[in-house]
């Protein structure tokens, strides 16, 4: 069963990456629907696991997304659930398996009407929309997408992580806000790096850093992580905001999303704070 977790994790970020690649909006959004959807299978799977008391991480190959037309990752994609479809059986869980056996059946239907198309989102061009942004802010806008893509996966991997191996509802729920929250960042920023031809996958994450020890640390630590993330939200609006107002303007906006994140990690730490917790 953890050999069909890791290869739908795989699948999953093929496929989100694969959204990010297209202009087509009808292909991107069928691409990010179809993401979703395996996001939830991958936590369904280990849902599985954790209820069966099966050890587990997040340990994956490295996923290669550079093409230069969209039907090659779209045919990966075919390819890597046709492999899934072959494992469904490791799960023991009919109705899950008859769920992803049927929503396989027609994601490869409608990924095979997907149109053809050039594919951009390598050419290092680091060009956002027609905005003449200078050298400096060019590189600090680079550095930021690379940095912030992994942390938003990072944390999505963390909390998803953290929400699966608990049972309390109040901490879930916070969980899930902060997955959401992340799922949004990620793929803003990762659609910028496809405008300025630097897509790439976040790496892959450790597993000490998603099966964590200590919780309150984690949060405490967490929380001064939100409030430099902030810092360089402002530092990076201010540095394209004489060329570009609408990025300024959506660097502001990223940092005032972070003050809800950090009232959440604080409700969190007060929450554990007040009781005990087995993880």
């Amino acid at each position: 069963m953890t050999q069909v977790l890791t290869k739908t994790h795989e699948l999953w970020l093929t496929t989100i990456m694969a959204s990010f690649m297209t202009n087509n909006i009808e292909s991107r959004q069928k691409l990010n629907d179809f993401s979703d959807i395996i996001f939830r299978h991958f936590t369904w799977i280990e849902k599985n696991l954790v209820k069966n008391d099966i050890d587990y991480d997040y340990n994956r190959d490295n996923i290669p997304i550079k093409v230069d037309n969209l039907q090659v990752i779209v045919n990966n994609i075919i390819s890597r659930i046709n492999e899934i479809r072959l494992m469904l059986p490791l799960l023991e869980d009919e109705a899950l398996s008859f769920r992803m056996s049927t929503d396989f059946d027609y994601m490869v239907y409608a990924l095979s009407q997907i149109e053809d198309e050039k594919v951009n989102s390598f050419d290092g061009n680091r060009k956002y929309k027609n905005y003449n942004l200078s050298d400096e802010a060019t590189d600090a806008f680079t550095l930021f997408l690379f940095e912030e893509s992994y942390k938003e996966y990072e944390l999505i991997m963390i909390y998803n992580y953290l929400r699966a191996n608990s049972k309390d509802a109040y901490l879930n729920r916070i969980f899930k806000i902060l997955i959401d929250e992340s799922f949004f960042h990620l793929k803003s920023f990762c659609l910028m790096m496809s405008e300025m031809g630097i897509l790439a996958v976040p790496r892959v994450i450790h597993k000490s850093l998603y099966k964590i020890d200590n919780v309150i640390k984690f949060l405490q630590d967490g929380i001064e992580e939100e409030i430099a993330a902030k810092e360089q939200c402002k530092d990076l609006s201010d540095a394209v905001a004489k060329d570009s107002q609408e990025l300024a303007k959506f660097f502001d906006f990223i940092n005032y999303q972070e003050n809800y994140h950090i009232e959440l990690m604080r409700d969190a730490l007060a929450y554990y704070g007040n009781k005990s917790f087995m993880y």
